[in-house]
């Protein structure tokens, strides 16, 4: 073995023993670390939980449930299109054992709940404040009006329920459902498949009842579309008069609409929902002509930026809105064609804003459109009332300069600190859980680690830096015994 093999070969086995001591260092760290936790079976067993509704009142969930102690239990309670449970946090009567959980939904005044709503109902409970939950079975509570002695009667896709009048009466409201739907699935080129609840109240009493406190004096129908249901005030005796012929359709547009329209970003303005619902059920009629002639010449008119969400509380101009919404489609369909509309509707379900959607379909943005309904009405635009921005004020001596850069003046970002970065939430967040306040769990459990993975961050450092010293002294060996 001549003199340069020797070297490389003492080199070698240095970085190899150096090697082997510092694993042995390493295994050494890792087993002072204390062992994990094997996984504890869960102390939590829940039974068959019940749902008892009493209309108008109020409904009474329990379940049946037996554990060790736990940090908390809760309700979940998830009710149509809705992105997720209505959370309910329930104290526990006893903390531990055999024991029923019980929670009282108030539906009496601001907590009402129109009838025919179903929604899902799930308990859980937490044997920690930082453990999984575990849950219960889930029920499905279908709150009912049992007021009345309701009968039923059944189309293809309508269900008419009532508990006054002859089958007549009924059959005759169920076809004037069925054809609303049919022409306006047709019209807007929508399937419409899944049922719809039809009730008919004959009382203005009950009716009131079963829409909620809020309800408007003037309102005869009323659709929900989360729970595909239309309610109408309709006596026996009324079954012929034009308005049942105008009140049905109009509600059912709605359900078809909002099929049209789905998608899980936003909805479309009101006045383009309600003026839909009018221009399909009944057209634009000389009497919504005569309310919009008269607020152009009092210059009462309202803009359709006015009317994207609830329209006006007072009478004359609840009524004045939907002569407008109605009064805005019909120019819409006379100006670009039906197609146009029906493209509109067809836009809005990609969820688009409504300059997008209106350039897609129209060509032209909202504002655009806006102009050219007013032009066509003869009507000034409207005057904007509302906050305006305040004029600016005085400025110190010496603060005429240029602002400073957003690099040097942007404050050092401290871990931990409330300030929020681009595209950060400023709800705190606390144990994982946005917006849940109090303090953040301390010890093992909490973030970071603790000293456990503190010791085997060292452990990895001292290893990888100590694996490339020997590296290193291996090959300044080689080098040095290299001739030229």
């Amino acid at each position: 073995m001549n003199a340069r093999n020797s070297a490389a070969t003492v080199g070698q086995r240095i970085a190899d023993v150096t090697r082997a001591a510092l694993l042995a260092v390493l295994v050494a760290t890792l087993a002072a670390m204390p062992a994990a936790s094997p996984a504890r079976a869960a102390t939590v067993s829940f039974g068959t939980p019940t749902a008892q509704a009493t209309y108008d009142q109020s409904i009474d969930f329990a379940v049946p449930v037996t554990s060790g102690s736990v940090a908390r239990v809760e309700l979940w309670l998830r009710f149509p299109d809705t992105i997720g449970p209505y959370v309910v946090s329930v104290p526990d009567p006893v903390g531990s054992g055999s024991r029923t959980l019980r929670y009282t939904l108030d539906l009496s005044g601001s907590g009402h709940l129109v009838p025919n709503t179903r929604f899902q109902a799930t308990w859980a409970a937490y044997e920690s404040a930082t453990s999984d939950p575990i849950t219960s079975q889930t029920i499905v509570v279908n709150y009912q009006d049992t007021t009345q002695d309701w009968r039923t009667v059944k189309g293809d896709i309508v269900t008419v329920h009532w508990y006054q009048g002859s089958q007549s009466f009924a059959t005759k409201a169920l076809n004037i459902g069925e054809d609303a739907i049919r022409k306006t699935a047709d019209l807007l080129g929508v399937s419409e498949t899944q049922p719809v609840d039809f009730f008919i109240y004959a009382d203005d009493a009950s009716f009131r009842d079963a829409l909620g406190p809020g309800t408007r004096e003037n309102v005869g129908g009323q659709a929900h579309a989360d729970i595909r249901t239309l309610f109408a005030l309709i006596t026996p005796s009324e079954i012929n008069d034009p308005w049942v012929g105008v009140v049905i359709p109009h509600e059912l547009v709605h359900l078809v609409f909002d099929t049209a329209v789905n998608n899980p970003y936003r909805f479309p303005p009101r006045w383009f929902n309600e003026g839909l619902a009018v221009y399909l059920s009944e057209g634009y009629t000389h009497s919504d002509q005569s309310l919009v002639s008269g607020a152009v010449s009092s210059g009462d008119l309202m803009p359709l930026d006015a009317l994207t969400g609830q329209f006006p509380t007072e009478v004359d101009r609840t009524y004045l809105a939907y002569a407008e919404s109605v009064s805005a489609v019909d120019y819409l369909v006379r100006t670009f064609d039906q197609g146009a509309l029906v493209k509109l509707v067809t836009a809005y379900k990609d969820g688009l804003t409504d300059d997008e959607a209106f350039t897609r379909a129209l060509g032209e943005n909202l504002a655009a459109f806006q102009a050219g309904w007013l032009t066509e009405l003869g009507a000034q635009p409207p005057h904007r009332y509302g906050p305006v921005p305040a004029p600016p004020g005085p400025v110190p001596e010496g603060w005429s300069g240029p602002l400073p850069s957003a690099a040097a003046s942007a404050p050092e970002s401290v871990p931990g600190s409330s300030a929020a970065g681009p595209g950060a939430s400023a709800t705190p967040v606390v144990n994982g859980v946005p917006g849940q306040t109090g303090s953040p769990v301390s010890g093992p459990a909490s973030a970071g680690g603790g000293a456990d993975s503190g010791l085997l961050v060292l452990g990895l450092l001292i290893l990888i830096v100590a694996l490339g010293a020997a590296g290193g002294l291996a090959l300044r060996s080689r080098r040095r015994t290299q001739g030229p």
